[in-house]
């Protein structure tokens, strides 16, 4: 029998307040589980079938269609079977599919993809009737296609529809019919402007998606994409087969081919500009360039990224991203007036970032006086806490130092029995269980985020987090439970799996086992068979040729690559590869981490330049995944040492200063890989 017939059901029963009804759910759903997992057969055909949709291969899907009937997973297999031949299916098909899977993932995320098929179709009043029952309004091209319905029915577009089309079409990095048919039809309603349009050119350049330029370009200027394709073709050749550029196509296309000559050569393209170009271009024109090349200088942590940005006269010109990058590099010069000038040109969403609110309350005490400094204080106050890295760095400006918080009450018998009784985090927990966990992480978060507007409750994501965690399926457990708005279940967001093995490994060697485990979460979320894209693999995320390495510096007899995915071998190679790392950059954990994420060369070049405090140093790390990673993984680190030590932690002290190694001092790990 199917779970989802017995749970479906018993769903709408959860209101009766009968305690050992729930209970007795859970003790059904469970042995249902239990059930579904003697069923080996079943459980390879819907292997199969998933193998047969990566192929594409719709006949084999439709033979094994059968088989799944009755399966935990049916929703799963006749979602890929019916996605396969979509564009040949009826709409009665659809439907059918929609009713038979009322209330589920796959049903939802069907309609996603018919309502698709319909925009780009032009069956507007198919997608009028379909559209109003989609729960998870997170397809920004299906929202486009929606907010053009709403003004092709009233005829006459409104701000807010622009406004919304404008902010999803700049927001996409890729080519799609939605918003660009949406944006199309504001622009002729003169809703939007052509230099939205440009803008969209601009930002398409610079993700290096020349076809979302060119489409953006075709809407502002027709006549221009011939001129367009010549300097996507060859920029420097563009560039130089023109000595003037009258008009505001002509400008716009001057801009576009500098900014592809920023991204090759930034020099070039400054000399470019201020030799023969800036005369002939508006004052945003000009600025948006300097922008591009300020940010480039400023990835490339070069000084010369202070006199790029000195040549903007009005920040509002830039984007948000410039801005970024133009508050990091005054943070290395120690420029605060510039750091603060920077956060307030950004967008509002983006100042209330708390790496924004963090640096511009650093702005405002640096610059002194009481009233700067009590805003401050202020701001500080408004992210304070455990949460995250710029979290933990305010609660120290307010003299406060990382505590475990309290855990909230209990979960209560029937919140827990509601948990386990919910059909989708069951579907997602076995879909994981067998193998297709991006299959059952999707179908997690949608059950956790997206089923119900708003998501779950804060007790419901702590009693969806507590099956996970007792499944052991620890990165759920982590992500459901980071989501509570307000309360903190510390044990469930920082678990510590294997203990006995992570302490010991640790200790043996001298290295802080809370710096471990918050590596650990990070890399894998404790999942032992994590693979990742680039052949990484196991808890500690151990690359083959880093593994063979190390065992041979550590003296590890007998090492074969197969080894890495044994639980302790990979906890042995891991801790001693960050220990020899820990060691090779002077014991900074925050050097230390960036190298186990983007190999020891990088940093090594990274940190040449002035002493700065490890927090400046760390936000500007040039690429974004290594950033994330170094912030996450100190938060992570001393939110551990909190737990596991029952004493308050300092991020400073672990932070402490970067600069250029003492040339003075032999490198102890020369070779590091």
């Amino acid at each position: 029998m199917q779970l989802a017939s017995i749970l479906a059901p018993a769903r709408g029963r959860l209101r009766a307040p009968f305690p050992t009804l729930l209970l007795s759910l859970a003790f059904a759903a469970t042995a249902l589980l239990q059930q579904a997992r003697a069923q080996n057969g079943s459980d390879d055909v819907i292997t199969q079938m998933k193998q047969a949709t990566q192929r594409g291969d719709k006949a084999r899907l439709a033979a094994l269609l059968p088989q799944a009937r009755g399966h935990l997973l049916e929703p799963w297999a006749a979602y890929w079977e019916l996605r396969a031949r979509l564009g040949e299916a009826s709409a009665s098909e659809v439907q059918d599919f929609l009713s038979r899977y009322a209330g589920t993932y796959q049903e939802d995320r069907l309609r996603n993809d018919w309502l698709v098929l319909l925009g780009q179709r032009r069956d507007w009043d198919g997608f009028a009737t379909l559209h109003p029952a989609f729960r998870m309004n997170d397809d920004a091209q299906v929202r486009c296609y929606a907010v053009l319905v709403e003004a092709l029915r009233s005829g006459t577009p409104t701000a807010a529809q622009a406004a919304e089309v404008r902010r999803n079409w700049l927001g996409q990095r890729e080519l799609d019919d939605g918003c660009l048919t949406a944006a199309d039809r504001m622009i002729s309603a003169r809703m939007m402007s052509p230099n939205d349009a440009w803008k969209k050119a601009r930002f398409a350049i610079e993700a290096n998606r020349p076809q979302a330029a060119r489409a953006a370009v075709l809407l502002a200027a027709p006549d221009a994409v011939p001129q367009f394709d010549e300097l996507n073709a060859s920029m420097a050749k563009f560039l130089a087969g023109r000595g003037i550029a009258p008009g505001k196509a002509r400008r716009e296309l001057v801009v576009l081919a500098l900014i592809k000559m920023v991204i090759a050569d930034p020099d070039m393209a400054a000399s470019q500009l201020e030799s023969k170009w800036s005369v002939m271009l508006s004052p945003e024109e000009r600025n948006w360039v300097w922008g591009a090349i300020g940010r480039q200088y400023a990835v490339k942590l070069s000084p010369a990224a202070s006199g790029a940005f000195a040549n903007v006269t009005k920040n509002a010109d830039l984007s948000d991203d410039m801005l970024a990058w133009k508050a990091r590099a005054a943070l290395r010069t120690g420029n605060w007036k510039e750091v603060r000038a920077a956060i307030a040109g950004m967008a509002e969403s983006t100042q209330e970032d708390p790496t924004w609110v963090y640096w511009k309350a650093r702005a405002l005490h640096a610059q002194g006086g009481d009233e700067r400094r009590a805003e401050a204080r202020t701001l500080f106050e408004s992210i304070a806490g455990t949460r995250g890295f710029y979290e933990l760095l305010a609660l120290e400006e307010l003299g406060q130092r990382a505590s475990a918080p309290t855990r909230p009450a209990p979960l209560t018998p029937e919140e827990k029995a509601a948990a386990r009784s919910n059909p989708a985090l069951a579907r997602a927990l076995y879909a994981i269980e067998i193998g297709l966990r991006s299959e059952g992480v999707r179908e997690w978060n949608y059950a956790t985020n997206l089923h119900d507007k708003g998501g779950m409750g804060d007790r419901e994501l702590l009693a969806a987090a507590d099956v996970a965690c007792q499944r052991e399926i620890w990165d759920r457990c982590i992500n459901t439970s980071e989501r509570t708005k307000g309360m903190i279940d510390v044990e469930q967001r920082f678990p510590m799996p294997f203990r006995e093995t992570v302490v010991a490994k640790s200790e043996e060697i001298g290295l802080d086992p809370a710096y471990v485990y918050g590596l650990i979460r990070q890399e894998s979320r404790f999942i032992m068979d994590a693979r990742s894209g680039v052949g990484a693999s196991g808890l500690m995320q151990v690359m083959p040729a880093t593994a063979r390495w190390t065992a041979r510096k550590i003296g590890l007899s007998g090492f074969t690559p197969g080894q890495i995915n044994d639980r302790d071998t990979n906890i042995t190679i891991g801790t001693n590869y960050l220990k020899l790392a820990l060691d090779d950059f002077d014991g900074s954990m925050a050097l230390a981490a960036a190298a186990y994420n983007a190999g020891p060369g990088r940093p090594r070049n990274w940190r040449n330049g002035p002493v700065m405090e490890a927090a400046i140093w760390a936000e500007n790390v040039p690429f974004n995944e290594t950033r994330d990673y170094v912030k996450k993984v100190l938060a992570n680190t001393t939110n551990y040492a909190a737990l596991i030590s029952g004493r308050p932690q300092s991020l400073k002290d672990r932070l402490g200063t970067v600069g250029p190694r003492d040339a003075a001092e032999p490198e102890p790990n020369k070779d590091l890989p």
